[in-house]
């Protein structure tokens, strides 16, 4: 046997193992000696997990990377676009709040505030940023004639995950050399170093490979069950653990809602995603604040609302059960986990997509080219994935810290013993100062320092009194923000709706095949 990884199995289909096939093989140098081939083993006895789903802006560059045109994803996904994300009632129960994914004008966090504390007619959001006032009006991040993930504005997708992964499953097989086996794993071969061998699946006999990944969901078939990874519980910070799923159909021509909407309730929140076909809805909530039945009805009331012309009772209801937590290690010997197997927090901010996206990123950037180097290479991954899940789990947990309400719920995450001794530290700095990037360590932070002052000036939280040093460039500040207002007008004015630019693109008769979008 050779010392060469050159034979990559994934375990598992969905959006996470289709994901990294499809970057893995379209990363691979083909012209090399023995080019690395990619085999996806999955399934057809076990059900993707696929609700609708809210990506980051990432996910523009990794269908760039991939090969995938814009609008042939557009269309093959029932996708639509995304500006952020909307919080309605987290503070009081009246307010609302957006977390766009533009960056504020440039300026530090001290000037920024000290500008808008000049004009705090507006929230801060709206004050340093075009974005939110753009998503409002449910207007598209682009003008079609845009070349293929460039904007006017930052922005992400909205989109149907099953019909995601099958794109990228025929993506993947027909354009980029993944193989794919589809059958059930009965087994797991061992090698005597200690490192997976092979899976054995029920009709393809033993699969071989030099490296793993585990993409088989909260089944998590090989880091847990086979390398005995344990899973950290996280559950004392975020109580979130149930959420009700249901698609509401739509109307031909009716608004589609260009961010995710977040809206709070006695014990927990409510996520609603607009596609062109339907809405993707779900009721968040902790089953130790609230039962099973008072959430349906919670959800019922909501939809009566925001859907007078839909009768609830003709919905179907999903019921799903999660824990939010995450291995102990990601990258075990021959084995990475990635997905739903890595770990998965409350659906808040759509992380799960964007740590698909980041680990695979991770993995080719320093990928192994010997099996010697794969302890070092799991030593720096492990490392890494763990400080991106602390930080996750300490931004989600931020919304609901500054919360005003008076539910037992909302007091529970008030409460000091649910907050991490991390951020319970800069809560107490961030009442002297605003947010800065030296609060945080990595060069790449998963979510930067002006993602924590639009959650925290949103939510109300106490603004710094007098500071010991001034606030520098006051003036060129104060002009960027009137720069950006000038901008969000323009904007405005020059941006079409979401339903005019869907309703263009999917009456156009002859798509473009990937292969022609990414020449």
């Amino acid at each position: 046997m050779t010392d060469r990884v050159q034979h990559v199995v994934i375990v598992g289909g969905g959006t996470a193992g289709w994901l990294a096939a499809c970057r893995i093989a379209a990363a691979v140098d083909r012209d090399g000696p023995d080019p690395v081939s990619v085999t996806l083993v999955e399934s057809s006895d076990v059900p993707t997990i696929g609700v609708g789903e809210g990506t980051w802006p990432t996910m523009r560059r990794t269908l760039a990377r991939i090969g995938i045109g814009e609008a042939d994803f557009l269309r093959a996904c029932d996708a639509s676009f995304k500006h952020g994300s909307r919080f309605l009632g987290w503070r009081d129960g009246s307010d609302a709040y957006f977390h766009p994914f533009m960056a504020p004008v440039e300026g530090t966090g001290r000037t920024l505030l000290a500008a808008w504390q000049q004009e705090p007619s507006a929230s801060f959001a709206d004050t340093v940023s075009a974005q939110p006032q753009v998503a409002v009006r449910d207007l598209a991040p682009r003008q079609p004639g845009m070349p293929d993930y460039a904007g006017a504005v930052n922005y992400g997708y909205h989109l149907d995950a099953g019909k995601f992964a099958d794109l990228l499953r025929r993506h993947g097989t027909e354009r980029l050399g993944v193989r794919h086996v589809r059958d059930h794993v009965d087994s797991v071969q061992m090698a005597e170093t200690g490192d997976i061998a092979a899976v054995v699946t029920r009709a393809n006999g033993a699969v071989p490979g030099d490296l793993f990944l585990d993409c088989s969901g909260h089944a998590a078939l090989l880091i847990g069950d086979r390398c005995g990874v344990p899973f950290i519980d996280r559950s004392d910070v975020l109580f979130n653990d149930r959420a009700l799923a249901v698609q509401v159909p739509v109307a031909a021509g009716s608004r589609i809602a260009a961010q995710t909407d977040a809206t709070a309730h006695g014990a927990g929140w409510i996520w609603d995603i607009g596609l062109p076909s339907r809405r993707g809805v779900g009721c968040v909530y902790s089953s130790a604040h609230l039962t099973d039945s008072a959430a349906e009805q919670t959800l019922s009331a909501y939809l009566q609302r925001t859907a007078p012309d839909v009768d609830p009772a003709a919905l179907s209801f999903r019921q799903l059960a999660f824990r939010s937590g995450h291995r102990a290690r990601f990258w075990e010997r021959n084995c990475l986990a990635v997905g739903l197997s890595a770990g998965f927090l409350e659906p808040l901010e759509a992380s799960a997509i964007v740590m698909v996206e980041l680990s695979i990123d991770a993995l080719i950037d320093n990928f192994p080219v010997a099996r010697a180097s794969m302890p070092l290479h799991a030593r720096r991954f492990n490392t890494l994935q763990r400080y991106r899940w602390d930080r996750i789990v300490e931004f989600l947990k931020l919304h609901y810290v500054p919360s005003m309400r008076d539910e037992p719920y909302w007091r529970d995450h008030r409460a000091g013993v649910s907050i991490p001794d991390r951020l319970a530290d800069l809560l107490a700095l961030w009442r002297e100062q605003p947010p800065s990037p030296q609060d945080f360590g990595a060069a790449e932070e998963i979510f930067p320092a002006a993602s924590h002052q639009y959650v925290l000036y949103g939510m109300g939280w106490p603004l710094p009194g007098h500071a010991a040093m001034r606030a520098e460039d006051h003036g060129d500040v104060a002009q960027r923000i009137a720069q950006a207002a000038a901008r969000t007008r323009s904007l405005i004015a020059s941006l079409p709706t979401v339903r005019a630019y869907l309703d263009s693109l999917h009456r156009q008769v002859a798509p473009r095949t990937a292969m022609e979008t990414c020449h």
